[in-house]
């Protein structure tokens, strides 16, 4: 049997990160994070390209742009989406994660998905730093397993 072995290493891939303005301190944790984690791993600041849009829901479709123009091994959105009052956050986070996985799925370029859904600031906080280095991780991995299997 052929075991396909998992691959972090970065060197040569083209990353793009859609990230949200929306719950501002918390998604520069996430970018901050998950940056650093590219760079170890072996992704040339070169090769990174950011694009901030408003908010969590506004995320899928610069990825979908970015999927379709073929510039990119992987993509990576980040974002939060915190528990108000209303039933807003539902609706927020349901959608904004249904049309991530869809671009993937539709567009075939692996994107990971680091839209943290919380109840509070401080679990956002609490969370940015280790979800932006994994979604980083997880999009070199499957840009590379992409790659494998071609």
């Amino acid at each position: 049997m052929k075991e396909l072995k998992i691959n972090l290493d970065g060197s040569g891939l083209r990353i793009g990160i859609v990230q949200s303005r929306f719950n501002n301190e918390v998604c520069e944790g996430l970018l901050g994070a998950c940056r650093e984690q590219l760079i170890q791993q072996g992704v040339q600041e070169a090769d990174i390209t950011l694009a901030t849009v408003p908010g969590a829901l506004e995320i899928a479709l610069v990825l979908l742009h970015m999927a379709e123009s073929e510039k990119f091994d992987a993509l990576i959105a980040l974002g939060a989406v915190i528990r108000g009052d209303t039933y807003h956050f539902e609706v927020v986070s349901n959608e904004s994660a249904r049309c991530v996985n869809e671009v993937q799925l539709s567009c075939g370029v692996p994107v990971a998905n680091a839209i943290l859904t919380t109840d509070t600031d401080e679990q956002s906080i609490a969370r940015m730093h280790v979800k932006g280095r994994e979604a980083a991780l997880v999009a070199i991995e499957m840009a590379n397993l992409l790659r494998e299997l071609t």
